[in-house]
């Protein structure tokens, strides 16, 4: 006697194992995605098979892994969230199945002769990431167990997909970081200077960011800001940032006006990004700096014989907050030989459960003159051993003889 149900039992398992198989594993995203998609064509006995993946910022669909469709819809193609079939998967967030496709349900697929229909969403963090869908030359009826198994190829793929996303990510961000933040800071006659930037998350590099460059008119250009949020996107904006108020600097010799300029560009270019900057011009004789904050940190400046001191500098509105016509001021401050200004972003000084002047004060204790990199390396191993999702910019000037300005 046939064992009918122990047979449809193996059967069903050997399915289940054809798209949880652990040798998939050793295979790179884009092998693994095409061979995905041949082991469901094979244990579902349909004739397409289809992985699109969406493009947020473009709200579209785009193919990235196809088996048995025409030249017209394999990898790259693009379809508008909301239309056809995959569009039907996103809106719905649930299996979908047709067993007498017609045009309506998808043109593109009707044209290339499907004529039934099974298709299920991907997900990440409860968000539709794409879609993955079969499909048949003849009417076919589409079962549960297929419906199960179709729902675990797209765990599989999901997985994969996020983990090839996650991983570009990382590499942009470290390059960009590596593009946008200083190796070297300039040398520059009358000064010392060191920096330290720690990100505060798995990406690598966030908003934060700090900047020094010699201006044709020999003062020294100095900033330090801050972008909201984290990661990738917030680099992105902080590069853009950096870029154009690095351009403004040419021909602004107030540093009010050149982040009176960049909070115009927010305003215009990078609506509903926030940032805070500090913006300081050191003169030729490192005598004195002209400084403006928008919603920045004050900084601090220890000078030999003399308690360290937050400068009581007036922070004006961030950028990208408020009219962007709001009225910058710029002060000016003494720079004493020996003495050595530290600019630096609120990673640093916060903490959870406690206020952020607290931490200032922690700070401020802890700065005393001295050379930059000293300064530097004293107070990154007196404040930032504790655990922080923010990331971490300092910047640490030290004001030397004005003898290397002679000499210079």
């Amino acid at each position: 006697m046939i064992d009918v149900q122990g047979r449809g039992s193996d059967e069903r398992l050997r399915r289940i194992e054809a798209v949880t198989d652990a040798a998939l594993s050793q295979l790179d995203v884009s092998d693994l995605l095409e061979e995905l998609l041949d082991r469901i064509r094979e244990v579902l006995r349909v004739d397409t098979a289809a992985m699109l993946l969406l493009d947020v910022h473009a709200q579209q669909f785009v193919a990235v892994a196809v088996r048995g469709l025409e030249e017209e819809v394999r990898q790259g193609s693009r379809i508008s969230v909301g239309r056809g079939f995959a569009g039907r998967i996103a809106r719905e967030k649930q299996p979908v199945s047709l067993d007498d496709v017609t045009a309506g349900d998808d043109p593109i697929l009707f044209d290339r002769g499907t004529r039934s229909l099974l298709g299920v969403p991907m997900f990440a963090s409860g968000e539709v990431i794409g879609v993955l869908h079969v499909g048949c030359l003849r009417p076919h009826r589409f079962t549960a167990d297929d419906v199960q198994l179709l729902q675990l190829a797209a765990e599989r793929a999901s997985l994969a997909s996020r983990t090839q996303a996650s991983s570009l990510d990382r590499t942009a961000a470290l390059a960009l970081q590596r593009s946008l933040l200083p190796t070297h800071l300039p040398n520059a006659p009358g000064v010392d200077m060191a920096a330290r930037y720690v990100p505060g998350h798995d990406a690598g590099v966030g908003g934060d960011w700090y900047d020094v460059f010699t201006l044709p008119s020999g003062w020294l250009g100095v900033v330090i800001g801050d972008v909201t949020g984290h990661g990738l996107p917030s680099a992105v904006v902080m590069g853009r940032l950096r870029s154009a108020l690095r351009a403004y600097a040419l021909v602004c010799d107030d540093p009010a006006q050149a982040l009176t300029l960049l909070d115009r560009k927010i305003h215009h270019f990078e609506t509903g990004n926030l940032a805070t900057v500090l913006y300081a011009m050191i003169s030729p004789d490192r005598a004195t700096m002209q400084m403006s904050l928008a919603g920045h940190l004050q900084p601090i400046l220890a000078t030999p014989g003399q308690p360290a001191a937050t400068l009581n500098i007036p922070v004006d509105l961030p950028l990208g907050i408020g009219p962007h016509r709001a009225v910058r001021r710029r002060t000016e401050v003494a720079f004493p030989v020996g003495s050595v200004l530290i600019c630096y972003t609120d990673g640093l000084v916060e903490r959870r459960g406690e206020i952020i002047d607290v931490g200032i004060e922690r700070l401020r204790s802890a700065v005393e003159p001295g050379p930059a990199e000293t300064v530097c390396a004293r107070l990154m191993a007196a404040l930032a051993t504790q655990q922080t999702t923010d990331d971490i910019a300092l910047l640490a000037i030290h004001a030397t003889d004005k003898a290397t300005l002679e000499e210079a």
